[in-house]
């Protein structure tokens, strides 16, 4: 959560975290988001508007290498990258840190240990 110091406006923002996607030759900069109102005005347009549920269940998925494609189904991406990560990403958001790798072959059990992440091997 990010906070503002304290001489500004505190406001209180969505949740996100940037992640680094993993899979066979693969590396994509994500950001996920939490789509959960923290005040009346996102609660309008996220929850009145658009329609997400009010508990936090969604979690939209950005491509951060052009921002696009985005999603919040993670059935809707068709193909095994973005939907498993996106499964994954769903189910641990909370334990999820900003940088942390979601490896894909790791996931599936077709690799033994996870990926390290490129920002720490480049």
């Amino acid at each position: 959560m990010l906070t503002f110091p304290s001489n500004l406006q505190t406001k209180i923002l969505l949740q996100t975290k940037i992640l680094e996607v993993r899979d066979i030759g693969t590396h994509i900069p994500v950001l996920a988001i939490r789509m959960l109102a923290q005040n009346d005005i996102q609660s309008w347009y996220i929850h009145g508007r658009c329609g997400y549920p009010k508990d936090g269940s969604c979690i939209a998925m950005i491509n951060l290498n052009d921002c696009a494609p985005g999603n919040v189904d993670p059935y809707a991406w068709g193909d095994r990258t973005y939907a498993t990560a996106h499964h994954y990403i769903y189910k641990h958001f909370s334990e999820l840190r900003d940088g942390d790798v979601v490896d894909v072959e790791f996931i599936l059990g077709e690799k033994p240990t996870k990926k390290v992440t490129e920002r720490l091997s480049v």
